[in-house]
């Protein structure tokens, strides 16, 4: 049976690399659904996370963080994210207040002037900022776009997120339930599980390794012991990349996995058998076939 006066919609969170769309997410949402790493452009397709209460649901769309591209992936991900901006209700316009303003955003809100969709500007990490510098920095960005709200939070410390979360409701329509209500994302498990390997080779490999990583599952299944078997092959570009990962005898490797498999044994509620294996494939960023093989399409 429909909910009565039930509001639901969907919302995309924009913002630079690295200013904490991420974070935000799975603190709403309770769980980690999405990766979180101190490196740029760790999100690489749009994450949706499902909030919902008894009157309300929000369907959050986490966009990768939009940045000079280098690579055809990262011509991928940039499209993703401006595609999402006309599917919404609302945008996120996530920025980092502990940076301040920068060309990053600049350019974010010239982009965002192409859309009729309702934009709060979220200020992010107020608790790295003293209080009398909030205000001039709100200031600031009012120049540069004319935001339907504002709100200041950290999404770490979990500061004035219900406040948002009230802010965004306003601009939901009644609608249906699209998810059911203990659903938190519309992603495969097995999508989730390749990024939460691939978070945990972010926080352990040095910086000229993570553009270069990718994770797919090849296979899951649920042995007769009822133990869950997952085979994941992680691919880089170059063999020094491989040798990164694989530490000295297999000792990096190992802890990738060790580290991994207590977020997915959280995540499935079951006992999980995980298999890494490390290959090879050159300058796959590049190349159009891999990508799709990866799940980056063009039209998502």
């Amino acid at each position: 049976m429909a909910k009565k006066h039930f509001k639901s919609g969907f919302v995309a969170i924009v913002g630079r690399p690295n200013v904490g769309k991420s974070t935000l997410m799975n603190h709403v949402i309770g769980q980690k659904i999405a990766i979180m790493s101190d490196k740029p452009q760790t999100t690489r397709n749009k994450i949706h996370g499902v909030f919902t209460t008894e009157d309300t649901q929000i369907v959050f769309l986490d966009t990768p963080g939009i940045h000079k591209r280098q690579s055809k992936l990262g011509d991928y991900m940039n499209q993703t994210a401006f595609n999402t901006l006309g599917e919404v209700e609302a945008v996120l316009f996530l920025i980092d207040a502990s940076e301040g303003l920068g060309g990053g955003d600049r350019f974010i809100a010239e982009q965002l002037k192409q859309v009729k969709t309702p934009v709060i500007l979220v200020l992010n990490k107020i608790d790295r900022i003293e209080p009398e510098a909030l205000l001039p920095l709100i200031e600031q960005y009012r120049k540069l776009y004319d935001f339907a709200e504002i709100v200041p939070i950290s999404a770490k410390m979990g500061n004035n997120v219900n406040r948002l979360l009230e802010q965004i409701q306003k601009y939901l329509p009644e609608g249906p339930q699209y998810y059911p209500d203990d659903q938190i994302t519309d992603h495969p498990e097995q999508f989730v599980i390749a990024e939460l390997v691939r978070e945990k080779i972010l926080h352990m490999t040095r910086e000229e390794v993570p553009h270069s990583i990718a994770v797919m599952i090849e296979d899951m299944k649920v042995q007769d012991n009822g133990v869950v078997h997952i085979m994941a092959v992680i691919f880089v570009e170059r063999d020094s990349q491989k040798g990164i990962i694989i530490g000295k005898q297999g000792a990096m490797l190992k802890e990738v996995g060790k580290q991994a498999r207590i977020d997915i044994q959280n995540l499935l509620g079951s006992k999980i058998f995980l298999e890494l294996w490390v290959k090879v494939k050159k300058d796959w960023r590049n190349q159009d076939r891999v990508l799709r093989d990866l799940g980056f399409h063009r039209d998502a």
